[in-house]
């Protein structure tokens, strides 16, 4: 310290000393988050000049940052202690720093306050610094804090997680109330990267967090609701009331597609989840990160080719003990699907589809009409109703085309032509009729209760819930119950040793007796649904038809079915933290999940044989575990020096257990349904079982290291084995590296009021996939043969006849891993200091030694083999943006945009060559052979679309050349794209032929470009309103409908059957869009689909919730109440497709929630 006696000293000589150095001296600083005394150890060490201060006088470690070029010494103090409260006097090379008259003058202080969130509610737990200090505290459960000895010129730091850093300067204030807004679109949270966190400003690799709180108000009642729209994920859409969807991550990795294999990896708090995510209530999670690219992955090694989904559940907040009760009800209907044709329109399509085969050419007019071929020709408007017929045929001649009943009325006389008879000619000359779809959909009402309790001290930690779901679907048969709970809890036994458990259970009913709507709604308007007496009828036609209809409800009184699951899913932990800044952690995963099927089929249906009725009873039990032993070493060392080192040990085991009993016959009684199945004969009756065993293990290094925030890189290696795989090959290796670089931290990097921060990445790894169907596929299987082809004598001499076991799939001791190869490249940024951030992402993805079947000699006595063949890449864009666009006291407007491009190509499947030929039958090259019954090619996406292509319909003016088809006007055009095949007449007309030469490669059935946007608004800080439109686009469909083939087996004539409305060609309605009734193509394209665009845009939520004033909801001691709304699939636009969802193909819901939130 310096001595004061001597500060005064030089301070007396100061008119004495010259003035020519420190105005002739020029310097040069560039200084990032340096202290004050090493910026002015800095300046003398680059000058002569020399400080003299009372460091208890001057605080000089505050951190600051400094940025001059060719400047005086009296611009650098200027720039340094600009409103410090410091006085720097030059005497020539001695600068005396001394507090100024008015910085002494000030009154240390105390200061307080009150820390809430944006909705106005106490926030516990927030952190409160004095900047460039330790100095501080944290806010207690009512958000207070107090700091004594505060000085005027101290800038207080707040901070808490999830929450944007605020800093305040005090000056004259003594209360500083603060209210933290979230940190939804910054780089300083907590992202989960798989056995640690990270700060998302560390992270090398790609991921993506998603944060349920911020859609709350949409009531999102599975996780795929939560993660829809994230650039990268394809989250599948279900209109059943259990929900959910598929989820895929960059693309199809691979060609196998059985037991999941192409699904993400999901952790749960840390831990492999082996469940249904619908066991995990959205109401319990915190946060999902989603790792996309290879480095992120690998520390999950042969598991995550596909990616990763982190999912990190709530824990209790410092404080006081919350309690939250979070409920919903809502109405789900029917939103899209194909309705059928009314009762009038059903007359005039069935008017119509009699009337196609009447068609041919007017010989007095050369027009093509109808009621000019066959026994038609000389009875025009047989068909036709009686206002209908054509100019010159009287009501007397067309009653006189049939031999009608005395008396009869014209309307029967029609009805009958059309083949009405028995029940529904009465029903139609009655005028009644039945709609079919009322009876088939409805409008679903849901219920959704969760109610939680959570807090923390200093040393324990607790959150538990419970859930109760019970949903009904659009269609009259989905329905769908769950109860949720879970509970976990943290506790700091002491200083250096911590546990934790977390258990979640859930109790779900996951089966109905499913209604065949299409079979339903197939019913014609005019049939019976019910008798007098209300009662449902067996079948809705009466007994002159030979298929007479189906009826949902009379079958589903003779049938009875509990199906579901009860799981528990538990996460026991401990942590022990050792010296040098090391932790050792340990986590265990027991899994117990009971499964049951008790389905009856009552043998006194009418008309059934009690020899394929009785009683099902399947039960099940699946005990997983999973554990790793994790070493963790996080140590800064100068400041700017950060590594983390971590060491994991993981193992793991999965058993199943299956026993199942089929009982037929049920003598001589089946009245106990599924209660007794005993009785039931042997010859009729099966039983089975079914076991499965498989272990892993695995070893994982990890390395993450960072030079002064601006230099990071992250590398690891995992060993993994596994028991499903063969002999030869157990165990793979995974590395990973990836790299980063900060570059607006760096000296050089001046335009940070445009981009305020940017970072670049590269990462490189390899991932595995163990995904099987079976876990048994690298061994040779038995099976038992059919029918009973062996036996033996017995004792009595009879004949005791017995079945076989023959193996049918050949081992591979060399069967492995998938292994998926990934290249990332990432750029992210924030521009106007964060207020837009967002990341750049190209990856480059490449997938080899994929698990297929490969064909075998008919000599080896199978058909294929399971082995590692082909490969297939992935590459691709994605680009995320957020924005704050308004941000006031009375508007707050947010938007976030994702936008995503895949590109998948086979390069190689079984690597077998054939050779090319020119028009002379001459070879001139090899290329490798394609899969054509599976319809894969090289060079083309898994999911290629290879087919003749429809060009138009045949029209009126086209019959001569239609006839050369073998067709007829409203039948599709076939592009005919090879013609050396083709017959040529003895007249010299051509014949076309079609076959595999004809198709072409037409697009692809999965989409490659998905974007979504998501615009939140937040006024006066208790309304909030919230929109999300995502989309997917450049995918394309084949489809029949357009042909109209409605007979279906019969189904026309001999049920009345109802089709679709929909429109069809007529020479009437010349249209190129739709053939006509009973269309066909050419011969050997018969079938020929047409192709229809399946891009579509869907507006998929509107919510709106409004938090009441907390000066009303504390008289009734409730700290926050807050109502909601939303809609779910409100609407969407489809650019091509018009048969059902543009994205399930058929059915969709809307969903009308609204719920209710109270906080305590």
């Amino acid at each position: 310290m310096r001595n004061t006696l001597l500060i005064l000293l030089l301070s007396a000589l100061q008119t004495l000393a010259g003035s020519a150095y420190s105005q002739t001296t020029k310097l040069n600083l560039e200084m990032r988050n340096a202290t004050i005394r090493e910026v002015l150890l800095k300046i003398e060490e680059e000058s002569n000049f020399y400080f003299l201060y009372n460091e208890e006088l001057i605080d000089v470690s505050e951190k600051v940052t400094i940025s001059v070029k060719g400047e005086s010494i009296e611009h650098v103090l200027s720039t340094l202690f600009d409103k410090s409260g410091v006085k720097a006097t030059i005497n020539d090379r001695h600068i005396v720093l001394t507090p100024s008259p008015d910085f002494s003058s000030q009154q240390q202080r105390m200061v307080s306050g009150q820390i809430t969130d944006s909705s106005g509610l106490p926030l516990p737990g927030v952190t409160i610094v004095v900047k460039g200090t330790t100095k501080g505290t944290i806010t207690d459960a009512d958000g207070h804090y107090s700091l004594s000895e505060v000085s005027g010129t101290a800038t207080l730091v707040f901070s808490f997680v999830g929450m944007k850093t605020q800093e305040i300067l005090v000056e004259n204030q003594s209360t500083i109330n603060v209210e933290m807004q979230e940190d939804a679109i910054g780089i300083g949270e907590v992202v989960a990267i798989g056995y640690g966190t990270m700060r998302k400003k560390d992270l090398t690799g790609s991921i993506t967090q998603i944060r349920p709180d911020r859609i709350a108000n949409e009531s999102p009642q599975t996780v795929q609701d939560v993660l829809r729209g994230t650039p990268g994920l394809q989250v599948g859409y279900n209109a059943s009331a259990k929900g959910g969807g598929t989820m895929q991550i960059r693309g199809q990795r691979s060609i196998y597609t059985d037991g999941g294999h192409n699904n993400p990896l999901i952790i749960l708090d840390g831990m492999i989840f082996y469940g249904e995510l619908s066991e995990i209530n959205p109401d319990d999670i915190s946060q999902i990160d989603v790792l996309k690219d290879a480095s992120a992955a690998a520390v999950y090694g042969a598991k995550a080719a596909s990616g990763v989904i982190l999912i990190t559940t709530k824990r209790g907040k410092l404080g006081k003990p919350v309690i939250s009760i979070n409920s919903n009800i809502s109405w789900r209907q029917k939103s899209e699907y194909r309705d059928r044709f009314s009762p009038e329109a059903y007359l005039q399509h069935r008017q119509d589809w009699y009337t196609k085969n009447t068609y041919g050419v007017n010989p007095e007019t050369d027009a093509y009409e109808a009621y000019q071929s066959g026994i038609y020709a000389n009875q025009p408007g047989f068909f036709m109703r009686p206002e209908q017929l054509p100019a010159g045929v009287s009501i007397d001649a067309w009653r006189a085309y049939t031999t009608n009943d005395e008396g009869e009325s014209d309307q029967s006389i029609h009805a009958k032509r059309l083949g009405f008879e028995g029940n529904a000619l009465e029903n139609y000359l009655a005028g009644r009729t039945v709609d079919w779809a009322k009876l088939a959909f409805r409008t679903g009402f849901n219920q959704d209760y969760n109610a939680s309790i959570s807090g923390a001290s200093e040393n324990a930690n607790y959150y538990l819930s419970i859930g109760y779901l019970k949903n009904q679907g659009a269609l009259i048969s989905d329905e769908y119950e769950a109860i949720r709970a879970n509970m976990k809890v943290e506790a700091k036994v002491t200083d250096w040793f911590e546990v934790g458990a977390n258990v979640n259970f859930q109790d779900r009913s996951d089966g109905n007796i499913d209604i065949d709507q299409d079979y339903f709604l197939r019913n014609s308007p005019y049939a019976d649904y019910a008798d007098e007496m209300g009662n449902p009828v067996q079948y809705p036609l009466s007994s002159e038809y030979s298929q007479r209809g189906y009826n949902y409800d009379f079958q589903r009184q003779y049938l009875e079915l509990e199906k579901g699951y009860t799981v528990f899913n538990s996460i026991l932990n401990a942590k022990i933290s050792l010296p040098f800044n090391i932790t050792y952690s340990f986590n265990a995963s027991p899994r117990f999940q009971f499964f049951y099927d008790r389905y009856f089929m009552s043998a006194d249906l009418p008309g059934s044989d009690p020899k394929s009725r009785g009683a099902n009873r399947e039960q099940a039990k699946r005990f997983d575990w999973s554990l790793n032993n994790t070493i963790n070493w996080d140590y800064t060392f100068n400041e700017k020096h950060h590594v983390v080192v971590t060491l994991v040990q993981e193992a793991e085991e999965r058993q199943y257990w299956q026993d199942r009993i089929e009982a037929r016959n049920i003598l001589p009684s089946d009245a106990l349904g599924f209660h007794n199945t005993k009785n039931g004969s042997k010859e009729n009756s099966t039983y089975s079982s079914y076991d499965s065993y498989e272990t892993a293990d695995a070893l994982l290094a990890r390395l993450f290291y960072s030079y002064d925030s601006r230099y990071m890189v992250t590398s690891s290696v995992r060993r993994d084995g596994y028991s499903a795989f063969g002999s030869s090959n157990p165990y793979a290796t995974f590395p990973s590296v990836a790299l980063g670089w900060t570059f607006t931290n760096e000296k050089f990097y001046r335009w940070s009021h445009v981009l305020s921060s940017g970072k670049m990445r590269v990462s490189y790894g390899k991932n595995g996939n163990r995904s099987l169907a079976n876990p048994y596929l690298a061994l040779a299987n038995l099976y038992e043969g059919a029918g009973k082809m062996q036996g033996y004598i017995n004792k009595a001499g009879e004949l005791e006849l017995m079945r076989y076991l023959m193996a049918d799939r050949m081992a591979n001791p060399n069967l492995q891993w998938e292994k998926t190869a990934s290249w990332n490249f990432g750029l992210d940024f924030g521009l106007f200091n964060d207020r837009i951030t967002g990341s750049l992402e190209y990856y480059d993805m490449s997938t080899h030694d994929m698990i297929m079947n490969q064909r075998l000699p008919e000599f080896t006595g199978f058909s294929s083999i399971t082995t590692n063949l082909g490969q297939v890449d992935n590459r691709g864009i994605e680009i995320s943006i957020n924005s704050v666009n308004l941000n006031n006291s009375n508007l707050k407007w947010t938007t976030s945009f994702g936008f995503s491009y895949n590109k998948n190509e086979i390069k190689h499947l079984y690597y077998e060559n054939q050779d090319l030929l020119d028009e002379n039958g001459n070879v001139t090259g090899t290329k490798e052979m394609d899969d054509i019954t599976n319809h894969w090619f090289i060079g083309q996406p898994i999911s290629t679309i290879w087919n003749y292509r429809v060009t138009g319909i045949w029209q009126t003016d086209e019959v001569e050349e239609a006839k050369k088809y073998g067709q007829s006007p409203g039948d599709p055009k076939v592009a005919n794209n090879y013609t050396a095949d083709d017959i040529i007449n003895s007249d010299g007309s051509v014949k076309p032929v079609y076959n595999d030469n004809d198709k072409e490669f037409l697009g692809q059935t999965a989409p490659p470009f998905h974007w979504s946007l998501r615009n939140e608004f937040v006024l006066w800080k208790d309304l909030s309103l919230s929109f999300n439109i995502y989309s997917y686009m450049g995918h394309k469909s084949l489809s029949g409908n357009y042909l109209n083939n409605d007979d279906d087996g019969g189904r026309m004539a001999y049920a009345l059957q109802n089709v679709p409305a929909k429109e069809y060609w007529t020479p009437e309605n010349p249209t190129n869009e739709y053939g006509r009734i009973e269309a066909k193509g050419p011969t050997g394209a018969e079938n020929a689909q047409m192709l229809y665009d399946r891009s579509f845009i869907r507006l998929e939520n509107i919510s709106v919730g409004y938090t009441l004033p907390q000066m009303w909801t504390s008289k009734l001691d409730i700290e926050r109440v807050k109502v909601y709304g939303s809609v779910r699939n409100v609407a969407n636009w489809a650019k091509d497709w018009e048969y059902g969802d543009p994205e399930t193909g058929g059915l969709s819901t809307r969903v009308y929630t609204l719920g209710l939130n109270l906080t305590f």
